[in-house]
């Protein structure tokens, strides 16, 4: 191969983990990390740079370690918890100021009245919240989900199985019936248990499991 081709590929590998660092999405952080590290691994080893063979060859398996670990917790309901606060819950409020541009893209019809005596439900990891879910009840064992919203660094993970799973407060609050918002944004609740019902989702809820 050319000097100019290996220059090359060092330049890609290079550019390739810079938008590795540009990412706020953890998992495809790591995956076009270690696809940068990987082809300055074979760029280096070319060249005859051997301890940055070694660096990125270590940098390669940290990223394979945390890509293994969050594809295993994915599902694991022991990596979050749940947390029940009232509508007009002061850091309630102020996660949705924060994430008010993103949440409007998957729900445009959300709007927040902290005194209405919804519920509402955090989702945290560690002390990090990372989802939430607000609910109205409608009586009769309904109740009206008005936001379920993941932030853009767990969306790939699955933080809202442990609120509608079957340990999940719906069960316990003595819920039969579960109704998504009509017409959210990219929807996910098929592989949950729910069905299309119009334009929205509904799951049928039995006691806890």
């Amino acid at each position: 191969m050319s000097s100019t081709a290996l220059e090359v590929i060092g330049w890609l590998g290079s550019a390739v983990l810079v938008v590795s660092l540009l990412q706020t999405n953890l998992h495809r952080l790591r995956w076009i990390n270690l696809l940068g590290c990987l082809v300055l691994i074979g760029y280096n080893a070319a060249v005859g740079v051997w301890p940055m063979v070694g660096l990125n060859v270590v940098l390669a398996v940290i990223n394979v370690v945390y890509l293994v670990r969050g594809w295993r917790d994915r599902h694991d309901e022991r990596a979050y918890q749940v947390l029940q606060v009232d509508g007009d819950d002061a850091y309630l409020r102020h996660v949705l100021r924060v994430h008010e541009a993103d949440i409007r893209r998957f729900t445009p019809g959300f709007v927040h009245d902290p005194f209405a005596h919804d519920a509402a439900y955090l989702v945290l990891t560690g002390d990090e919240t990372v989802g939430v879910v607000v609910v109205r009840d409608e009586g009769d064992g309904v109740a009206q989900v008005l936001l379920d919203y993941v932030t853009l660094r767990y969306r790939d993970r699955s933080p809202g199985e442990v609120v509608f799973g079957p340990h999940g407060p719906f069960r316990t609050d003595g819920y039969r019936l579960v109704r998504t918002p009509a017409g959210m944004v990219e929807p996910y609740y098929d592989r949950l248990g729910f069905v299309r019902v119009g334009d929205h989702h509904e799951l049928t809820v039995g006691p806890p499991g």
